[in-house]
């Protein structure tokens, strides 16, 4: 699943951050090629899109040691790196080494509301829960440059026309814990209340049973307001009440 475009940027051995990132990435990937893994992890995320087969801790471990040896210094770098690896990704684990960019800790700084362009970009070709929710995690970093701004795109995307960019919404606050904006979380889940994708009905109990652990009280009286709230969302939002 997901729609993969493979692009070929002439510039990756110009010695920028971007191209000792992205050279770093696969040269650090090749080694970790397990057969026999991949094709259990493809028959697993239903996808013919190549795959290594190499550890998710893995390809966050060569990531993060590719990011620091490229010594980006710009927001720019890191969407140019993030962008070229995505959209030319020769295999699944580069995919998910771009967003490892995103969310590794020395590019921090530099993961402001800048790249969310790019994030949407990346929601909606990735098209696949695997990779969509590890993007998630991107939304935590960016909303701590832009509180008001972010929570404003959150709601925006809450009612994309696209299903990804919607469930991307959803569960946007996973594991902000006390930081959760309650409010916020009620006004993207509210739209999406009546699609019958199961994409959308298990992201809304996903994102209430995490809430749930912060504020039980809280997701008991939102979900008895909410009849309509489907079957499968009510059992995953009380799942642990």
């Amino acid at each position: 699943m997901g729609r993969h475009t493979r692009v070929q940027d002439p510039s990756l051995d110009d010695g920028s951050a971007p191209a000792t990132f992205i050279a770093s990435v696969r040269e650090g990937l090749a080694p970790l090629a397990d057969p026999d893994r991949a094709a259990g992890q493809a028959a697993y995320l239903k996808t013919d899109e190549p795959m290594l087969g190499a550890r998710v801790s893995d390809v966050r471990r060569v990531t993060r040691a590719a990011a620091k040896t490229a010594r980006f210094t710009t927001t720019d770098e890191v969407i140019a790196a993030t962008r070229t690896l995505w959209d030319g990704a020769r295999n699944r684990e580069e995919r998910r080494a771009a967003i490892g960019l995103l969310l590794a800790p020395v590019v921090k700084q530099f993961v402001t509301p800048a790249v969310m362009d790019l994030v949407h970009h990346m929601v909606v070709t990735g098209a696949w829960w695997d990779l969509v929710d590890e993007l998630v995690r991107v939304q935590l970093i960016v909303r701590d440059h832009d509180r008001a701004g972010e929570d404003a795109r959150m709601r925006r995307w809450a009612r994309d026309a696209d299903m990804w960019v919607r469930r991307y919404a959803i569960l946007h606050q996973l594991q902000a814990k006390e930081t959760t904006d309650a409010g916020l979380l009620a006004d993207v889940i509210d739209p999406n209340l009546g699609d019958g994708e199961f994409f959308i009905r298990k992201s809304i109990g996903w994102a209430l049973r995490d809430y749930a652990r912060t504020d039980p009280d809280w997701v008991r009286a939102f979900v008895a307001g909410r009849p309509e709230m489907s079957a499968l969302s009510r059992r995953e939002a009380t799942k642990h009440l």
